[in-house]
């Protein structure tokens, strides 16, 4: 069976993406099938060795490429599985529209040291290492499927915890000020709870 001549298993895998190892039982070639179906237009490669089926009211001929967020997120699953890493700091502030314009990086947080990976579209995505069970973060829905996402109050924090992770510092000063008008501040300083206390003494800081 396949959607829009793409298989049941490349088209229902989570957040529609593939790598060549993950259909071994499928392909005796995986590889050589993924790119077939790249230039039949059925797949877009997000990075290398990582292909996406586009969603199925997308046509083959279409220009197209998932949200930038949402193919790090993407790309990430499909190193890590489902529901495993977190879209966190910048990339989920930018999710949060605490950062209006579009920027060329994010983050993402994942439970091993990854080292940071360019795109096809030229975003880079950085990555943090942690404990992703511990990270305040709830289930998001996109255009490829449903992925994590730290939390407004998570992201602050981690803002403020770490201003200079993807490289723009401003802006991430600038997304947590944004932020602290929203965020449950208690739910905030619970989360702060877990960090050194000169982070602490910021977030405190910040929701005055």
């Amino acid at each position: 069976m396949a959607v829009k001549g793409v298989p049941t298993q490349i088209a229902a895998a989570p957040l529609r993406t593939v790598r060549p190892l993950m259909l071994r039982a499928v392909y005796a070639d995986p590889e050589k099938e993924l790119v077939r179906m790249r230039r039949d237009g059925r797949l877009v490669r997000i990075a290398p060795g990582t292909y996406t089926a586009r969603p199925d009211d997308i046509a083959t001929d279409a220009d197209w490429f998932p949200n930038f967020e949402e193919a790090a997120m993407a790309y990430a699953t499909g190193q890590y599985g489902p529901r495993v890493p977190v879209l966190a700091g910048i990339g989920a502030a930018r999710f949060h529209h605490a950062i209006p314009r579009a920027i060329g990086v994010t983050v993402i947080a994942v439970p091993q040291r990854h080292r940071p990976v360019t795109l096809a579209n030229g975003g880079k995505v950085i990555f943090t290492c942690a404990e992703v069970v511990r990270l305040d973060a709830r289930l998001e829905t996109g255009g490829l499927g449903a992925f994590m996402v730290a939390t407004p109050e998570q992201t602050f924090v981690d803002l403020l915890a770490k201003p200079s992770l993807g490289g723009l510092p401003a802006e991430a000063q600038a997304a947590a000020a944004a932020l602290a008008h929203s965020i449950d501040a208690d739910r905030a300083r619970r989360v702060a709870a877990q960090f050194p206390v000169e982070v602490r003494r910021r977030v405190e800081a910040a929701l005055r």
